[in-house]
Parts: C-alpha cells; sequence; structure tokens
C-alpha cells in the first residue's frame, strides 16, 4: 500500500499521535519537513493520501515561505484525483485558500480547548461525527478563513466560526489540533518563550493543566477520526487496484 504523506511546516511539531494511530489500521506514513532547503514533495501517483499540518506562518506568505504555495497546489492535485486529504490548523487554512477562500486574523487568538458545535451534516460526516458539540478541542492559532464555496461547514467555535469544513467527499479541514499529545504541546511552549504569557494573555502552566483535563478525551475522539481517515485511504486505494 503506498503510504499517506504527512508535510510538516513548523521543525518543532512531532505530529502527535497521528503516526500511531495511521499504524493502528495498517496505513503506512511518509513525513517530508516543507521547510528544509530542497525538500521535495513526491508524487500524487506515490500516495494514497494528504495530511498538512500546522505552522506559525499565514497561508499568503509565499515569498517567503514558497512551499506554501507548492502544497496548495498539490491539495488541488489530490482533490481532483480522489486522493484523501486532511488540513489541520495552517493546513485547513491552506486547503480553504487553495479552493479560492479568503485567510485572515481570526477575531480573537484561540490557544488551549474550547467548545465546538457540529452542524448537522458535521453530525453525520464520517470524520467529524468522532465528535461532538459541546466537546473541547485544542486550538493554537491567530488566523481563521472562510469555509470555500461549495463545501460543507461541519463544525463551529463561539468566538471563531469556521472550525472544520468538507470539500467534495474526500478534503477536509479541521482549525483545531487533533492530532496534538503532551511532548509535542511542551515543544511547542518550549519555543514559544520568552514572550509567550505576553503574546497570548495565559500563562504556560495553564495550558498544562487543561491539557491534564481535556486531552485523553480528545486523543480518544481523534483516534476514531484517524480511524474513518484511514478507512477512506484503504477504500481508494482498493478501488485503484481493480480494473
Amino acid at each position: 500500500m503506498k503510504p499517506v504523506l504527512c508535510v510538516r511546516n513548523d521543525r518543532y511539531d512531532t505530529l502527535g499521535i497521528t503516526q500511531q494511530a495511521l499504524a493502528e489500521e495498517a496505513v503506512t506514513v511518509q513525513v517530508v519537513d516543507a521547510f528544509e532547503p530542497g525538500a521535495q514533495l513526491p508524487s500524487m501517483e506515490a500516495i494514497s493520501g494528504l495530511i498538512v499540518f500546522g505552522g506559525e506562518m499565514n497561508v499568503d506568505e509565499v515569498d517567503r515561505y514558497p512551499y506554501l504555495l507548492t502544497q496548495r497546489r498539490l491539495m488541488v492535485r489530490a482533490i481532483d484525483s480522489g486522493v484523501p486529504v486532511l488540513g489541520i490548523c495552517l493546513g485547513a487554512q491552506m486547503l480553504a485558500r487553495a479552493l479560492g477562500s479568503s485567510v485572515y486574523r481570526a477575531p480573537v487568538r484561540e490557544l488551549g480547548f474550547v467548545p465546538v458545535r457540529l452542524t448537522e451534516a458535521g453530525s453525520r460526516d464520517a470524520l467529524l461525527s468522532a465528535f461532538e458539540t459541546g466537546d473541547r478541542v485544542f486550538e493554537w492559532h491567530m488566523d481563521t478563513f472562510d469555509p470555500p464555496e461549495g463545501s460543507t461547514l461541519l463544525a463551529t467555535g463561539e468566538q471563531v466560526n469556521a472550525q472544520a469544513f468538507r470539500a467534495g467527499d474526500s478534503a477536509w479541514g479541521v482549525q483545531f489540533h487533533l492530532e496534538i499529545n503532551t511532548e509535542g504541546i511542551e515543544a511547542w511552549l518550549k519555543v514559544s518563550e520568552p514572550g509567550f504569557e505576553r503574546a497570548w494573555n495565559r500563562t504556560a502552566d495553564s495550558v498544562r493543566d487543561e491539557l491534564r483535563k481535556h486531552l485523553p478525551g480528545q486523543q480518544q475522539r481523534s483516534r476514531r477520526l484517524f480511524k474513518a481517515f484511514a478507512d477512506r485511504v484503504q477504500r481508494g486505494e482498493a478501488t485503484a487496484g481493480h480494473f
């Protein structure tokens, strides 16, 4: 089976539970660090799925980070080819931008666990139905986006409206960090110092308190979402294998 391509945009990103959750479903992973000089993304024919992860940049900073534009084009090719796509945080914003939507500063900076509300479509969605209205999910972002024209809004938030959407039958954008684990958050907290409290108006210890309370529940739900994504990948591979 061809691997799922996982694209890192932040050198401190551990990818959280992603690789383990997919491995439990017999899905292999290829990781590419987009920020490394000379990094090459594989061809569409070489992958069975695409997951694009977060980063601190804005999606339109393509002069400074030209690989963002490359990833946006890859997302479009994946959608056109029927290859399952999952964009997380920056990845969701890139998916929205690739499909013609605007990405801009959110009304608030979200950091920590906040409740989400599933739309009717979200409660029936193959992936997002792993979550329920009222579940708290981990956010760490400054930007937001308009859901692309023709897409289906799957989840909303109290302060930042667009939290998840589906484009067509095989592409999902999720604003919150469904993939996180404690090690990954600790890495981000460390690199965010000094200036963390001033930038986010809260302490690192308050984030850790929320992790202890809410992370186990989120990880349980996220594993169900990754399982559903793996099922889509495997179905696509099985279909491709029959002529």
